[in-house]
Formats: C-alpha cells, sequence, structure tokens
C-alpha cells in the first residue's frame, strides 16, 4: 500500500498544473474561433459590397476592396493554422501524462508481483505440485497412516531486501502496458504497431512513415546523441 501511495503522489503532483493549462488553450482556441467568426463577416461585408457597387467603382478602388478581401482570408488562415498547433499541443500535453501512468502502472503491478512471490503463502495445489502428486494422492497417503516428512513441508521463498525490491521495480521495462486495455482510436506508432507508452524516440528522417519508435522496440536503453535514423530509414540511407 505504501508503494501504491506513493506513485499515486508522485502522478498528482505531475498532473497538478494540467487543469490550468488545458483551460488556458481551450480559451485561446475559443478566441480565435471568435476572430475567425469576426473576419468572415468582415469578408462577407467586403463581398456584398464589391458585387453592389462594382460597376460604379474605379479600377483602384476595385483593387482595394479585393486587397481587403484578400487580407482578411490571410488572417483567417493565420487564425486556423494557430488553432490546430494549440490542438496538437494539448493533445500531446495530455498523452505525456498518459504515456507516464502507462509506465508508473506497469512498475507496480511488477511490484506487486514481486511481493506476492516473496510472502509465505503459496497454493495448495501448487505445493503439491511441486513435490510430483495431486491433491487425490496426498489424501490417499493420509489414509494409510503415512506420517509427514520433512520433504513435505512447503518450501518458504526468502522475501527479497527493500534493496533488490527497488531494483526490481526499476528494471520493468514500460512495454508491460501493452497487455492493457487501450483505446481503439489511439493512434499506433514504431515497428510493433502499437500505441505510445514509456520513453519513445523520433526518426530524424523528415520522411520517416513511421516517425516515433519505443526505446525497446529499437534496442536503445538511452537518447543517443546527434541525429538519430530508425532500423527503415538507416538502411534506406545505406543504400543510396
Amino acid at each position: 500500500m505504501a508503494a501504491a501511495a506513493l506513485y499515486l503522489e508522485h502522478y498528482l503532483d505531475s498532473i497538478e498544473n494540467l487543469p490550468c493549462e488545458l483551460q488556458r488553450n481551450f480559451q485561446l482556441m475559443r478566441e480565435l474561433d471568435q476572430r475567425t467568426e469576426d473576419k468572415k463577416a468582415e469578408i462577407d461585408s467586403l463581398a456584398a459590397q464589391y458585387i453592389s457597387t462594382v460597376r460604379s467603382l474605379s479600377s483602384e478602388e476595385r483593387v482595394e476592396i479585393l486587397q481587403k478581401i484578400q487580407n482578411a482570408y490571410t488572417k483567417c488562415k493565420e487564425y486556423s493554422d494557430d488553432k490546430v498547433q494549440l490542438a496538437m499541443q494539448t493533445y500531446e500535453m495530455v498523452d505525456k501524462h498518459i504515456r507516464r501512468l502507462d509506465a508508473d502502472l506497469a512498475r507496480f503491478e511488477a511490484d506487486l508481483k514481486d511481493k506476492l512471490e516473496g510472502s509465505d503463502f503459496e497454493n495448495p495445489i501448487t505445493q503439491n505440485l511441486k513435490k510430483g502428486r495431486t491433491p487425490k494422492d496426498k489424501k490417499s497417503s493420509r489414509g494409510r497412516g503415512r506420517q509427514p516428512s520433512e520433504d513435505d513441508a512447503p518450501v518458504k521463498k526468502k522475501p527479497k531486501r527493500r534493496s533488490e525490491l527497488a531494483d526490481t521495480i526499476l528494471s520493468v521495462h514500460p512495454s508491460d502496458v501493452l497487455d492493457m486495455p487501450v483505446d481503439p482510436n489511439e493512434p499506433t506508432y514504431c515497428l510493433c504497431h502499437q500505441v505510445s507508452y514509456g520513453e519513445m524516440i523520433g526518426c530524424d528522417n523528415p520522411d520517416c512513415p513511421i516517425e516515433w519508435f519505443h526505446f525497446a522496440c529499437v534496442d536503445l536503453t538511452t537518447k543517443p546523441k546527434g541525429k538519430w535514423f530508425c532500423p527503415r530509414c538507416a538502411q534506406e540511407k545505406k543504400k543510396k
């Protein structure tokens, strides 16, 4: 329970500012939407003015109104691009915390599994299988008045020390989260075609069809220095 509380405390600390950051981004997107709507109304007004007075306008006045319409369209595109960037930033912000939660859950499950394996409790069926007989065999041997020997005593596993337990937790790779249910709409990456989790690295080839890879899938433990190319792009580069 102490480990669970520690994981939870660290995760809650990491997402403490997330609601405020999301609220700020959503507010900015709403403001960009409003600016775009204002510009669209301005374009409609200029277009109606141009159509109704085009025959009476001089060539310079026509060019001036058309230039205003063009500038308004350019502003609309800028606002739209800014909104797309904000949306991508918001998605990456949430996705980063999801990847961390997946990795923490994997380590926490490994922690629980390690504690269960190191505990004194063993299933009676497991004990009998280890000694090479079924529960029925054990019952029949007792019926003949057989006295249990020292070999029949369950073997207790020595619990791991805290330092060994910590090493086990840290050595667990986040790829264990692949066994967890995922959102079918979540995008997939890497050579394994799985969702994002744990540490990932991006291929420096701008034309790479996959772009992002899990450390374990490309035999990495730390981020390499300089540019890094995935196995496929590295092979294509050698051919050239």
